[in-house]
């Protein structure tokens, strides 16, 4: 496998910051799941929709960073391949939350550069504290994510079927990227990491919704 080097990396990294950040840039690999699904919305409806839309646009910056964090700094090639995959599959919820957002006559969180810094800065240190928990830091991650569609899924107007179909899809990728996190090595992160994980998600989440 070739090494590159570390200008080849900055180089990556800058070019994996652009495709998560600039909208239009990534394109889903997998068919969006709102495809044939339905959606009349009032114009309070729409706004609450977006809303929505955009902290789970936000969200998937954040994993995008996460993972390519975390991928430039894991010590086991095994790991650094999963971290990238998964990557990959989070593409497909960027672009899916980027249309939906189009067709809600809205846009992208513009805090959406902070958030991917602060990302990709802590998936580099958990990847440099070490797999095992480089890994953890993935499965509580998932996990948190989880719990916000789960939520958004509650607040969706009952005839969103559109939005609907998407968060369904990206809960189950969730789910599953939590799964392989854990029988891949992953161990329980300290309760204060936890904490401040969550503390930084919910401040996330209450500036996305807005700006």
């Amino acid at each position: 496998m070739r090494r590159f080097s570390p200008f080849d990396q900055m180089i990556n990294s800058f070019d994996q910051a652009l495709r998560s950040l600039v909208p239009g840039v990534t394109n889903a690999n997998r068919e969006n799941p709102a495809q044939e699904r339905t959606a009349e919305l009032s114009i309070n409806e729409s706004r609450h929709v977006a809303g929505l839309m955009r902290v789970n646009h936000s969200g998937e910056v954040c994993a995008q960073a996460l993972y390519h964090g975390q991928a430039l700094t894991a010590k086991l090639p095994s790991v650094r391949i999963e971290m990238q995959l998964a990557a990959q599959e989070e593409e497909d919820h960027l672009a899916w939350c980027e249309d939906r957002l189009k067709e809600l006559n809205s846009i992208p969180s513009l805090l959406n550069p902070v958030w991917y810094s602060l990302s990709f800065a802590m998936g580099a240190v958990a990847g440099i504290a070490g797999d095992k928990y480089s890994l953890g830091f993935v499965a509580e991650t998932e996990r948190q994510v989880s719990e916000h569609l789960l939520s958004h899924l509650s607040q969706l107007p009952e005839q969103d079927q559109r939005s609907k179909a998407i968060l369904e899809q990206m809960n189950t990728d969730e789910l599953h990227h939590r799964d392989t996190a854990l029988e891949a090595g992953g161990v329980d992160l300290p309760k204060p990491v936890q904490i401040l994980m969550t503390v930084i998600s919910k401040t996330m989440t209450k500036s996305s919704y807005y700006i």
